[in-house]
């Protein structure tokens, strides 16, 4: 008999997968499967600091976030095309359900893909929205919150100053959450996290824990209002946080951003014979400053226009090559002072000798862009400013993806997503610079309260605010609608696997354990589509949820699937009948390397061992 190999039904197991990665790297500290702990103090040497006495950010609870990341998900994700736009063609997502659950099931087929993250979390002030986890049964916990199974499980809490655990229960919210977000990114990647006040202090701690010091960029800060009231008690409140980190920062290459429109006019006023090219023009003076260590070769004459020279206080900054050149082509600039004295200047143009735009550096304070933006913007997709509220604005949201990504293919996660703002500026990037980035989106269905204009309007909860957030953007809204052609999102909902789970029976009720054993002849839950269960295959086969599904042609007599994931330029056959011919697969020309999924019972064995022959085989 052919040895039998099964599909995964649950996702990647965290603590497995730093196993392996601990095995690869120090393989003599295993014994037996198991880690000698002694052998591994004596591997590292002196950078086992195991003093009493030591530096340590911990919290009450941390061992169980800890847990909650290292319990694999049995969950699914079932795909909602009626809820979608373009379903088949789409590469962009939106994934309804609770976000740590999602992480974990995305961590296969994105880990190390992710070009930047976003996340707007709750700022823990006593009265916002915070995850609950239960480790032990997080899949039915966040099914009984929503309520698709019977239940009082609740996850949520609007008086969280009422738990003794105030901080704590926000750390541990977040620490797993952070930890697979870090093992999504990409090695040049990067995440930026919104925070106020009262978790910007602990929320640097734990991402210097979880990323790294060293790979901490900037805390950007956000002037969020321009005014502020008589309300306050103390000082008038007017700004938030961005915490940046990189994956590896000794990867991270430099960031440019584009030119605003308003630096542009400001600073690039100057216009000489280069004009038609190399556009207008800024100046700077060529004259080194004292932080610049002494060179001797960046002393010399420079011939003024009216034929004297001009010597350097102390040294020019560009050697005496580049100055001779830049003589040649007009780019620097003579100015004489009231007392007859030359001074020189270098030209930055606008733009370089190809004629494309320059581009500069982001500042860490955005002083230009306002909460009430935000507002607008749901005034004008929704006409109503009570839909949603806070919102950050799309041009908040637009500043930081040119920080932190490219207009090239990259992936962007927001698993925090509210109304989806992060989506909305992936649309307009893309637009504005024929962009191809890819937006993930995870949101969790929080009800929206009876009493809300947002219920009124019809949305039952926060994640339907921002699937029909992006609908709109994608068909156009306003006075003057523009849609985006071409354009389209998936919609996924998180739920319990396809697949009957076996649960440990230790009872003598013999009809209850025959139900577990029926288990192996009928593993596939009766209500479940082929799309959901082909979906839940390939997620956790570490496929693309933007993989190719096409029904095979040549196939008659059977259903077979071909599931293609154009990023890995890998595929596989996928077969849901209850009983399989041979010969009706022969059109599939299978070969070695391909892989063909079905249900087990429905291969006898013969079949089995024949097509064993001709590829390899997962049973469901």
């Amino acid at each position: 008999m052919p040895s039998k190999e099964h599909a995964n039904i649950q996702s990647t197991d965290v603590a497995e997968e730093q196993r392996k990665k601990l095995k690869e790297l120090f393989p003599e500290v295993f014994t037996e499967g198991k880690i000698d702990f002694d052998k591994l103090r004596a591997t590292l040497g002196d950078l086992v600091d195991d003093r009493p006495e030591r530096y340590l950010f911990t919290w009450a609870g941390k061992t169980e976030a800890i847990r909650s990341l290292q319990t694999p998900s049995r969950a699914t994700l079932i795909p909602c095309p009626e809820e979608s736009i373009n379903f088949e063609t789409a590469n962009h997502i939106f994934i309804e359900g609770e976000n740590l659950e999602v992480l974990k099931l995305l961590l296969k087929p994105y880990f190390g893909r992710v070009k930047m993250i976003y996340i707007d979390p709750p700022y823990n002030k006593g009265n916002d929205f915070v995850y609950r986890d239960n480790y032990k049964e997080p899949l039915k916990a966040y099914l009984e919150q929503t309520g698709q199974v019977d239940g009082n499980g609740n996850h949520l809490t609007s008086k969280l100053e009422t738990n003794g655990r105030y901080h704590s229960a926000w750390l541990s919210m977040m620490y797993p959450r952070l930890f697979l977000a870090r093992q999504l990114l990409r090695d040049d990647g990067v995440i930026f996290v919104s925070i106020d006040d009262h978790e910007v202090h602990n929320l640097r701690l734990l991402m210097n824990e979880i990323f790294g010091e060293e790979n901490f960029i900037d805390c950007i800060i956000w002037k969020k209002r321009y005014g502020g009231g008589a309300k306050e008690k103390y000082l008038v409140s007017v700004h938030e946080y961005v915490l940046m980190y990189a994956k590896n920062e000794t990867v991270l290459e430099n960031i440019f951003v584009p030119l605003s429109e308003e630096s542009i006019k400001r600073y690039y006023t100057l216009k000489d014979s280069n004009f038609s090219l190399r556009g207008p023009y800024r100046t700077h003076p060529l004259e080194a400053t004292k932080s610049m260590g002494e060179r001797q070769n960046l002393v010399f004459p420079i011939p003024a226009p009216d034929g004297t020279e001009i010597w350097p206080k102390r040294q020019w900054l560009w050697s005496k090559e580049r100055v001779m050149k830049a003589l040649d082509g007009n780019e620097l600039e003579f100015l004489k002072d009231k007392e007859g004295n030359w001074s020189v200047h270098t030209k930055q143009y606008l733009k370089d000798e190809n004629g494309n735009i320059r581009q500069g550096k982001a500042f860490s304070l955005i002083d230009d862009i306002y909460t009430q933006h935000g507002t607008n913007e749901i005034i004008e997709l929704f006409q109503n400013a009570q839909i949603f509220s806070f919102p950050k604005p799309s041009k908040f949201l637009k500043k930081l993806i040119q920080i932190g990504s490219s207009k090239k293919d990259d992936i962007i996660i927001d698993f925090f997503s509210g109304s989806c703002t992060t989506a909305h500026a992936v649309l307009d990037l893309n637009k504005e610079d024929n962009g191809n980035r890819k937006f993930i989106m995870v949101q969790l269905p929080e009800p929206c309260d009876e009493s809300s204009e947002a219920y009124k309007a019809g949305y039952k909860t926060i994640a339907d605010i921002g699937k029909e957030r992006i609908r709109r953007v994608i068909r156009g809204y306003g006075d003057n609608p523009k849609p985006i052609e071409g354009v389209g999102f998936k919609v996924f909902k998180l739920a319990a696997s396809n697949f009957k789970q076996w649960e440990d029976y230790t009872g003598n009720d013999m009809e209850k354990y025959l139900e577990q054993l029926a288990l192996f002849q009928t593993p596939l839950k009766d209500d479940r589509r082929d799309l959901d269960v082909i979906y839940e295959v390939l997620l956790k086969e570490g496929y693309d949820l933007n993989s190719r599904i096409e029904q095979v042609k040549d196939v008659t007599g059977h259903t077979v699937y071909r599931v293609t994931d154009p990023v890995r330029d890998q595929s596989f056959y996928i077969c849901l009948d209850e009983r399989i011919n041979l010969e009706a697969l022969e059109p599939l020309t299978l070969k070695e390397d391909d892989l063909f999924v079905c249900l087990d019972a429905a291969l006898d064995d013969t079949t089995k061992v024949n097509l064993d022959l001709q590829c390899r085989i997962k049973a469901l």
